[in-house]
């Protein structure tokens, strides 16, 4: 059985998100009010950076947890936001301009090359895989996916908010008379996503991100040494299950850094039937991938269209058989 475990560089290959180093670029278009907390976070990472003039992004993330609580929501609010930028845009509705966020089934989706590059890849997996583990927030794997063909480790579970813009999740039966159309995840295919969404907050699973919006998201931030929060129990066992069925395992763009200890405990407890593993990234860290799974044939890769060819000769050799 097939495992597919996206990490952020499968993201910023498809849609050029930016992984934990990349992400005080501040490249988002500030929208009225969020202008003075851009300014702030920038100024919190300003002053920062003046005193670790080594340190990595990451620490400054962790360190940005122990800040007043103002700022450190200041910085939370950052990340999210950030993340989500692709998938917002502006329009002028119902006499003024609003902001929207897209929404996992809407048809506009298919306008945005990122999604579509993931779409693409994803589908060649679909018919064999048992589960799909990431470690990301976006909502790239939902877009690329659609309700019809993935749940959160609960079949026809209901999504909370608006359908496809502009219809909403009530329909019509005449005269007048409405009634609820929930928007459900009927797919087959479990989504584990360990380290929560920009879709979720403490008890609740949206339609679209809106929580990137607010900041207000059930994400575990990227910091050095994250551990398994008990707010994400249901991903984890449902990541455990997928890992465990494995004995394929296509690993797209995770770094297998050190400091993703609870990470690394997952692969290498969960993966012991693993006989043939692909790591696809721009820089495979093969010896860390050995040591999780020292029975495995290890096979590493560049991403399309650089690594088509490896690509398809270790599916033909091992998807097939």
């Amino acid at each position: 059985m097939l495992a597919l475990f996206l990490g952020a560089g499968f993201s910023k290959w498809a849609t050029n998100l930016p992984v934990a180093s990349e992400l005080f670029d501040f490249n988002i278009q500030s929208w009225k009010r969020e202008s003075k907390k851009l300014d702030r976070v920038k100024e919190l990472k300003r002053e920062w950076d003046t005193l670790h003039p080594q340190e990595q992004a990451e620490q400054f993330i962790a360190d940005a947890l122990n800040f007043q609580e103002k700022d450190k929501k200041l910085v939370l609010w950052y990340i999210v936001r950030r993340i989500s930028e692709p998938f917002i845009w502006e329009e002028f509705h119902a006499q003024r301009y609003r902001r929207h966020i897209l929404m996992i089934d809407e048809n506009r989706k298919y306008y945005i090359d990122g999604v579509k590059k993931a779409k693409e890849f994803l589908d060649k997996f679909l018919f064999i895989s048992n589960g799909i583990v990431t470690t990301n927030y976006d909502l790239l794997i939902e877009y690329a996916l659609g309700t019809k063909k993935f749940n959160y480790g609960r079949s026809n579970e209901v999504l909370v908010g608006r359908g496809p813009y502009p219809v909403s999740t009530w329909y019509y039966i005449g005269d007048g008379v409405k009634e609820l159309n929930p928007i459900k995840l009927k797919g087959n295919i479990p989504l584990a996503k360990i380290h929560g969404s920009i879709s979720w907050d403490d008890d609740k699973h949206y339609t679209d991100g809106r929580r990137g919006l607010t900041g207000n998201a059930l994400i575990v931030a990227p910091t050095p040494e994250k551990e398994r929060p008990n707010s994400l129990s249901l991903p984890w066992e449902v990541a455990e299950e997928v890992l465990t069925k494995a004995t394929r395992l296509i690993v797209f763009g995770f770094g297998f850094n050190p400091y993703d200890s609870a990470v690394l405990d997952l692969l290498k407890s969960k993966g012991n039937k693993l006989e043939s593993v692909l790591i696809i990234d721009i820089n495979p860290n093969i010896k860390i991938a050995k040591s999780l799974w020292p029975n495995a044939k290890i096979t590493s890769s560049m991403p399309s269209p650089m690594g088509s060819k490896t690509i398809n000769k270790w599916c033909q050799k091992w998807l097939t058989n």
